[in-house]
């Protein structure tokens, strides 16, 4: 009812109530602003006390106070996989708080630099580089408080560092990212990004048949299975196994599988999965 008379509204009068409804947010307690952001996503509010849905199991996980850094700072997260699933992630060329010396930044092009701790920090070298450029705007990404905004707030435990890896594929363009839904220490659908630039997507079942469900972003074409999808489908389980939920993000590039990230309430939770019935099947195999 509420989202009918809010869409019935003039646009100035829509846009200023966004604007206020951002500005607010940061100002409320957290279980406040999960419900309210929630609401705005779904149009209902979440079960909290007793979630059932997925969507509602990711806004639970946030309020648990769970500790996530093993898993999700990209540093930390490498000695994990290593562990359980061999070597199998993009090699580490530099880590630290801040880069080395000038002199001692001699890592072949092409080479990415990324924050451990946050979303959308990369910074694709592929040439000569500019450093002065590089910097201020690392410093930026350091000083990304990650996740608050969305109440994911066990990326503020993440101490913010930097890492840089070799750009893996033909270095020009990045490689595809299949996306492991992983509950239940099973996958249950696999979500194909085929572009980085507009997010076109696909979902697959683990068995590559495509599947009818959207999230929010535009529908990709149908993709070939992956040489690897059998050893990516394992390696996916493994690592999320006892996790409960977890979507494990894997890259194929000349036949040989690449650990891409661990993320454990993708969208924050709010984006909509079509059909909703989607929702609660995933949250009933996340147990």
């Amino acid at each position: 009812m509420l989202k009918q008379i809010y869409r019935s509204l003039p646009k100035p009068v829509r846009f200023a109530a966004e604007r206020q409804f951002v500005a607010t947010l940061p100002l409320l307690p957290l279980r406040q602003r999960i419900m309210l952001t929630y609401y705005k996503s779904y149009g209902r509010f979440p079960n909290l006390r007793d979630p059932k849905l997925y969507s509602e199991k990711l806004q639970a996980r946030k309020l648990s106070g769970v500790d996530l850094t093993p898993y999700i700072d990209k540093i930390r997260v490498k000695d994990f996989v290593q562990e359980r699933c061999g070597d199998i992630c993009i090699p580490t060329l530099y880590a630290g708080d801040r880069l080395p010396p000038v002199e001692e930044r001699t890592w072949p092009l092409p080479f990415v630099i990324k924050t451990n701790h946050a979303s959308g920090t990369n910074i694709f070298v592929r040439e000569a580089p500019d450093w002065r450029a590089i910097e201020a705007k690392l410093d930026q990404f350091l000083a990304h408080r990650h996740g608050e905004a969305t109440g994911e707030v066990f990326y503020l435990k993440v101490r913010p560092r930097m890492l840089v890896e070799p750009i893996i594929g033909n270095g020009i363009d990045a490689p595809q990212d299949y996306r492991f839904f992983v509950a239940g220490g099973e996958v249950q659908f696999i979500g194909l990004e085929q572009s980085p630039i507009d997010h076109r997507r696909v979902f697959y079942s683990r068995s590559w048949e495509r599947l009818p469900i959207r999230d929010g972003y535009p529908v990709g074409t149908n993709a070939e299975r992956p040489q690897s999808l059998k050893q990516m489908v394992e390696i996916a389980e493994t690592l999320g196994r006892d996790l409960g939920f977890v979507r494990v993000d894997l890259y194929e590039v000349d036949g040989r599988v690449y650990f891409g990230e661990m993320t454990f309430t993708p969208s924050a939770g709010y984006m909509r999965f079509e059909p909703p019935e989607v929702d609660a099947e995933l949250g009933a195999k996340w147990l």
